[in-house]
Protein backbone atom coordinates (compact mmCIF):
# COMPACT_ATOMS: atom_id res chain seq x y z
CA UNK A 1 0.00 0.00 0.00
CA UNK A 2 1.24 3.48 -0.84
CA UNK A 3 2.21 5.85 1.93
CA UNK A 4 -0.66 8.12 2.88
CA UNK A 5 -0.03 11.78 3.62
CA UNK A 6 -2.57 13.60 5.78
CA UNK A 7 -3.58 16.95 4.31
CA UNK A 8 -6.55 17.76 6.52
CA UNK A 9 -8.95 16.67 9.23
CA UNK A 10 -12.73 16.87 9.04
CA UNK A 11 -13.67 18.68 12.23
CA UNK A 12 -17.45 19.27 12.06
CA UNK A 13 -20.53 19.56 9.87
CA UNK A 14 -21.26 23.03 8.53
CA UNK A 15 -24.97 23.64 8.15
CA UNK A 16 -27.67 21.05 7.54
CA UNK A 17 -27.07 20.09 3.89
CA UNK A 18 -24.02 17.86 4.31
CA UNK A 19 -21.27 20.46 4.03
CA UNK A 20 -18.37 19.90 6.44
CA UNK A 21 -15.42 21.82 7.82
CA UNK A 22 -11.86 20.69 7.20
CA UNK A 23 -8.89 21.92 9.21
CA UNK A 24 -6.13 21.90 6.58
CA UNK A 25 -2.84 20.28 7.57
CA UNK A 26 -0.83 21.38 4.56
CA UNK A 27 1.27 24.34 3.49
CA UNK A 28 -0.90 24.58 0.38
CA UNK A 29 -4.61 24.57 1.35
CA UNK A 30 -5.49 25.77 -2.17
CA UNK A 31 -4.84 22.22 -3.36
CA UNK A 32 -8.34 21.39 -2.04
CA UNK A 33 -9.76 23.60 -4.84
CA UNK A 34 -8.34 21.25 -7.49
CA UNK A 35 -9.53 18.00 -5.93
CA UNK A 36 -12.18 16.03 -7.78
CA UNK A 37 -12.22 13.25 -5.16
CA UNK A 38 -11.13 12.93 -1.57
CA UNK A 39 -9.96 9.81 0.22
CA UNK A 40 -10.06 9.19 3.93
CA UNK A 41 -7.41 7.22 5.78
CA UNK A 42 -9.90 4.39 6.31
CA UNK A 43 -10.26 3.94 2.53
CA UNK A 44 -13.58 5.76 1.99
CA UNK A 45 -13.69 7.87 -1.17
CA UNK A 46 -16.02 10.75 -2.06
CA UNK A 47 -16.73 12.89 -5.13
CA UNK A 48 -16.09 16.58 -4.44
CA UNK A 49 -18.87 18.96 -5.47
CA UNK A 50 -17.91 22.30 -3.89
CA UNK A 51 -14.95 23.75 -2.03
CA UNK A 52 -14.68 27.17 -0.43
CA UNK A 53 -12.75 28.83 2.36
CA UNK A 54 -14.17 30.27 5.58
CA UNK A 55 -11.78 31.67 8.19
CA UNK A 56 -9.08 29.02 8.73
CA UNK A 57 -11.29 26.19 7.42
CA UNK A 58 -11.95 24.57 4.07
CA UNK A 59 -15.70 24.00 3.58
CA UNK A 60 -16.58 21.11 1.30
CA UNK A 61 -19.58 19.25 -0.04
CA UNK A 62 -19.37 15.81 -1.61
CA UNK A 63 -21.97 13.99 -3.70
CA UNK A 64 -22.34 11.10 -1.27
CA UNK A 65 -23.09 13.22 1.85
CA UNK A 66 -26.41 15.10 1.80
CA UNK A 67 -27.27 15.95 5.40
CA UNK A 68 -25.76 17.03 8.69
CA UNK A 69 -25.98 13.58 10.31
CA UNK A 70 -23.99 11.98 7.48
CA UNK A 71 -21.43 14.79 7.64
CA UNK A 72 -21.16 14.37 11.42
CA UNK A 73 -20.12 10.72 10.93
CA UNK A 74 -17.01 12.00 9.15
CA UNK A 75 -15.92 14.05 12.19
CA UNK A 76 -12.25 13.52 13.15
CA UNK A 77 -11.44 11.57 9.98
CA UNK A 78 -8.29 12.50 8.09
CA UNK A 79 -8.18 13.34 4.39
CA UNK A 80 -5.17 11.71 2.76
CA UNK A 81 -3.33 11.73 -0.53
CA UNK A 82 -0.49 9.61 -1.87
CA UNK A 83 2.99 10.96 -2.59
CA UNK A 84 2.36 11.02 -6.34
CA UNK A 85 -0.59 13.40 -5.78
CA UNK A 86 1.62 16.06 -4.19
CA UNK A 87 2.23 19.16 -6.30
CA UNK A 88 5.62 19.30 -8.03
CA UNK A 89 8.25 21.40 -6.28
CA UNK A 90 10.94 23.63 -7.77
CA UNK A 91 14.43 22.16 -8.21
CA UNK A 92 16.27 21.91 -4.91
CA UNK A 93 13.09 21.73 -2.81
CA UNK A 94 11.67 18.59 -1.22
CA UNK A 95 8.86 17.30 0.94
CA UNK A 96 9.57 16.27 4.53
CA UNK A 97 8.34 12.75 3.76
CA UNK A 98 11.12 12.50 1.15
CA UNK A 99 13.92 12.91 3.72
CA UNK A 100 12.61 11.00 6.76
CA UNK A 101 14.97 8.07 7.28
CA UNK A 102 18.00 9.78 5.73
CA UNK A 103 21.33 9.15 7.45
CA UNK A 104 22.58 12.30 9.22
CA UNK A 105 26.34 12.86 9.23
CA UNK A 106 28.72 15.60 10.29
CA UNK A 107 30.53 17.59 7.56
CA UNK A 108 33.54 15.38 8.38
CA UNK A 109 31.51 12.22 7.61
CA UNK A 110 30.90 10.95 11.15
CA UNK A 111 27.47 9.34 11.53
CA UNK A 112 25.13 11.15 13.93
CA UNK A 113 21.97 9.11 13.42
CA UNK A 114 18.83 9.02 11.27
CA UNK A 115 16.31 11.77 10.54
CA UNK A 116 13.23 10.73 12.52
CA UNK A 117 10.91 13.73 12.13
CA UNK A 118 10.70 17.40 11.25
CA UNK A 119 8.71 19.59 13.61
CA UNK A 120 7.70 23.23 13.35
CA UNK A 121 7.44 24.65 16.87
CA UNK A 122 7.76 28.20 15.57
CA UNK A 123 8.75 29.89 12.36
CA UNK A 124 11.69 27.55 11.68
CA UNK A 125 11.67 23.79 11.18
CA UNK A 126 13.57 21.57 13.60
CA UNK A 127 15.10 18.27 12.48
CA UNK A 128 14.63 15.48 15.02
CA UNK A 129 17.47 13.00 14.68
CA UNK A 130 17.39 9.55 16.26
CA UNK A 131 20.92 9.43 17.63
CA UNK A 132 23.11 6.34 17.65
CA UNK A 133 22.71 6.09 21.44
CA UNK A 134 18.92 6.14 21.23
CA UNK A 135 18.53 9.79 22.25
CA UNK A 136 16.71 12.36 20.12
CA UNK A 137 18.88 15.22 18.89
CA UNK A 138 17.16 18.39 17.75
CA UNK A 139 18.81 20.64 15.19
CA UNK A 140 17.27 23.88 13.95
CA UNK A 141 16.99 23.68 10.16
CA UNK A 142 18.98 26.77 9.21
CA UNK A 143 21.84 27.04 6.71
CA UNK A 144 24.52 27.21 9.41
CA UNK A 145 23.30 23.85 10.83
CA UNK A 146 22.08 21.92 7.78
CA UNK A 147 24.91 22.04 5.28
CA UNK A 148 23.67 19.67 2.60
CA UNK A 149 20.79 17.33 1.78
CA UNK A 150 21.85 14.75 -0.78
CA UNK A 151 18.80 13.04 -2.26
CA UNK A 152 20.83 10.47 -4.25
CA UNK A 153 22.95 9.32 -1.29
CA UNK A 154 20.05 9.78 1.16
CA UNK A 155 22.24 11.76 3.55
CA UNK A 156 22.04 15.04 5.44
CA UNK A 157 25.20 16.87 6.50
CA UNK A 158 24.52 18.66 9.76
CA UNK A 159 26.49 20.65 12.29
CA UNK A 160 25.38 19.82 15.82
CA UNK A 161 24.92 22.53 18.41
CA UNK A 162 28.13 22.95 20.44
CA UNK A 163 26.50 21.66 23.65
CA UNK A 164 25.84 18.24 22.08
CA UNK A 165 28.83 15.90 22.23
Amino acid sequence: MKQQIIIGKIVAPHGVRGEFRIMPDTDNPKQFLKMKNICLEDGQSFTVETVRFHKQFVLMTVAEITDMDQANRLRNKHIVITHDQLPALPKGRFYVTDVIGFKVITPEGEEIGTLKDVITPGSTDVFVIAGKNGEDIMVVAIDSNIKEINMEQRTIKAVLPEWIE
